[in-house]
């Protein structure tokens, strides 16, 4: 019997080197640390668009991406978008050395993949300067950030097991 346990990806996109933009890598950082099913990969791409992208094709049955987002909340406000094929362009480019997230999702449809359910688990940005570390309302947030991803996780695996039968 095939294994109906739902694989989901959660990556981390973000530029460590530009203050807040490493809230996605420093939230899959701390997500290393928890106790998660055998079927959640939890990824830093960093920058690495074309990486995430190719890992995409690889069938998942949910896509939880963390990271930096522009908003109108105070900075650190944790938010979460859900993402479908509707609410992206018909073609975006994608760079190979650089993180475009809508690129991405677009560029999976061009490679021949679907885009699965998908998630963005995001903060607004107090700073971008140049410089290694979050400001204190990103770092604050990341705690936040972290029982989000979890909590969609564990939704994700509740909603597939009562859809395949099982509870």
């Amino acid at each position: 019997m095939a294994d109906l346990t739902p694989r989901i990806l959660v990556a981390g996109i973000g530029n460590i080197f530009l203050g807040d933009d490493g809230f996605g890598p420093e939230v899959v950082r701390r997500l290393a640390s928890e106790q998660l099913p055998e079927e959640v990969h939890v990824v830093d791409y960093g920058i690495r668009g074309m990486h995430l992208a190719y890992d995409l094709l690889g069938e998942y049955d949910a896509l939880v991406l963390v990271d930096a987002l522009p908003s109108r909340e105070e900075p650190g406000a944790v938010v979460v978008l859900e993402v479908t094929e509707d609410d992206l362009p018909r073609e975006a480019d994608l760079d190979a050395h650089d993180m475009n997230p809508v690129a991405v999702l677009v560029s999976l449809r061009q490679l021949g993949g679907t885009l699965p359910p998908t998630y963005v688990v995001g903060a607004g940005p107090a700073v971008l300067d140049e410089g290694i570390g979050l400001s204190p309302e990103l770092e604050a947030a990341v705690p936040e950030a972290v029982r989000t991803v979890l909590a969609l996780i564990a939704e994700h695996v509740r909603h597939d097991a009562v859809a395949a039968g099982r509870s």
